[in-house]
């Protein structure tokens, strides 16, 4: 098993637990979505994959459908994604992605969690270079050998392939997304769900102190409603 497959295992314990913040966050994807390619998700792969990935959420139908058709409307605020960088205390690298209607808030707002918490807000590309930026997709393993699969999709960027007990996931560079996409949907395999993580290259081990130091910042920025993901470079 690779980076990816333990970075995968120690975060599905932890964040994004809550199915409220889990739905709100697809509901600014799928307004992106459509403001980007349009409400059809035939002719927009950006809004397949949201779509996926609010079905593997469990999130209602008529909610997707209210959320297209509200995006669809040109009153509807777009939203822009934002990255921020910094450091927690005790030297921990964190990268922040947001996507926000009010981009002087959410500065605001990240610069404010930082402060409170001994942490320090960066400038653009400060920490991004410590991470890897990935894509990823989540497929049914039913009848499907892991091997076989990984050197049949060597070819369309993927770099990391394993199972798990929802499934086979897959994982390759930012840059694959499409070609992967479309090779899977070629072949008529189902996507259970897709999306794009960002891998620390090095990892910190810390004290429990220093443990609940850097968790108190995050914790923080996490339950601020513009904030989509967050990574660190702190050991889990």
């Amino acid at each position: 098993m690779g980076r990816a497959f333990e970075f995968r295992k120690a975060r599905k314990m932890k964040r994004w637990s809550a199915m409220a913040k889990t739905f709100t966050r697809i509901g600014k994807d799928i307004v992106m979505a459509v403001k980007e390619g349009g409400g059809n998700p035939e002719s927009n792969a950006r809004l397949r994959a949201v779509i996926q990935n609010a079905k593997a959420a469990n999130m209602p139908k008529d909610n997707v459908e209210r959320a297209i058709k509200k995006a669809s409307d040109k009153d509807t605020a777009n939203f822009k994604e934002v990255l921020f960088e910094g450091y927690a205390p005790h030297g921990i690298a964190i990268l922040i992605e947001t996507a926000t209607d009010n981009n002087n808030r959410t500065v605001a707002n990240i610069r404010s969690y930082f402060n409170k918490c001994n942490g320090t807000l960066g400038t653009q590309g400060s920490v991004e270079f410590m991470f890897d930026h990935t894509c990823n997709f989540r497929i049914p393993a039913e009848g499907r050998d892991v091997e076989e699969l990984e050197l049949e999709m060597i070819d369309f960027g993927v770099e990391e392939i394993f199972a798990d007990e929802d499934g086979i996931v897959m994982y390759a560079p930012f840059e694959s997304f499409g070609a992967i996409q479309k090779e899977l949907e070629h072949r008529g395999i189902e996507i259970l769900s897709s999306g794009f993580e960002r891998i620390p290259q090095v990892t910190k081990e810390l004290t429990e102190d220093q443990v609940a130091d850097v968790e108190k910042l995050l914790e923080k920025i996490e339950e601020d409603d513009d904030v989509m993901n967050v990574y660190h470079t702190m050991q889990e």
